[in-house]
């Protein structure tokens, strides 16, 4: 493992692997996190991954790159290289090249939930041609929600982060909203009239309708949400999403003929 922080120490609680299980942190402070899991702490990236089979890269997401191109020569021909890491296809993409030239195979793994409290019954998807072989070992290591999606080195991690645009956005929006809301004393209002209007219908019916509004009426939405805007900004609320969302509307407004 190359990395302890929140992911490593959950899974390592979670799982019964090895004595010969190693894990690398640049954090010496982690060290006693480690041990306390079963797991043999490693001085070095080079002891960690010497003669590795397989290896989780759980490291922050501007590290990734850094730990696949700085890390790579101490990895042994044939290893399994499971990039976990919330990145871009493009960067797991580059990151492969890196591994795949020292004779380790990359394999992009995506994490699709929270890891704690799930641990290994977190969801995670997996892509790459060693994407089946990388699957069976995750699973042998109790991994138990485990998917191929494709051997397109990428194409796990761009379900993840496409996703993350409505996900983190709904939290982004939902902060924005609640936050002038409070402002405005109209909280309770407010949450009451979005329970009336909700819809509860699958995501690809909602984006379908929300299409056709947007480029039916885009201009005139983008006009109304210019004046959210201001209503935000005038109760102290940055309109950071707001001002996205008339970009947006305006920008999918199909030209009246």
């Amino acid at each position: 493992m190359i990395g302890f922080g929140e992911a490593g120490f959950t899974f390592a609680r979670a799982a019964s692997w090895p004595s010969g299980t190693f894990a690398f942190d640049i954090d010496a402070s982690r060290v006693p996190m480690i041990t306390d899991c079963g797991i043999t702490p490693a001085a070095s990236a080079e002891e960690a991954l010497a003669d590795a089979d397989i290896v989780l890269s759980l490291v922050t997401a501007d590290s990734a790159p850094l730990v696949a191109a700085d890390y790579a020569p101490f990895l042994k021909s044939g290893a399994l290289f499971c990039d976990m890491n919330s990145i871009a296809p493009q960067t797991k993409q580059a990151n492969a090249k890196a591994v795949n030239a020292t004779g380790a195979r990359y394999v992009d793994v995506a994490v699709m939930a929270p890891v704690d409290p799930a641990a290994l019954n977190v969801p995670l998807l997996i892509a790459g041609p060693d994407a089946a072989e990388a699957e069976t070992a995750l699973n042998a290591m109790g991994f138990a929600k485990t998917r191929v999606v494709g051997d397109a080195i990428g194409r796990a991690s761009a379900i993840k982060m496409i996703r993350s645009v409505m996900v983190k956005g709904l939290e982004a929006l939902t902060w924005e909203c609640a936050a002038a809301a409070d402002e405005a004393g109209v909280f309770d209002e407010v949450m009451a009239s979005l329970d009336a209007s909700e819809k509860h219908q699958p995501w690809a019916t909602r984006i379908a309708y929300n299409r056709e509004r947007m480029e039916t009426h885009g201009i005139r939405r983008a006009a109304e949400m210019e004046e959210s805007a201001k209503t935000l900004s005038g109760f102290g609320v940055e309109p950071v999403m707001t001002r996205g969302t008339v970009i947006r509307q305006r920008q999918a407004a199909k030209p009246r003929i």
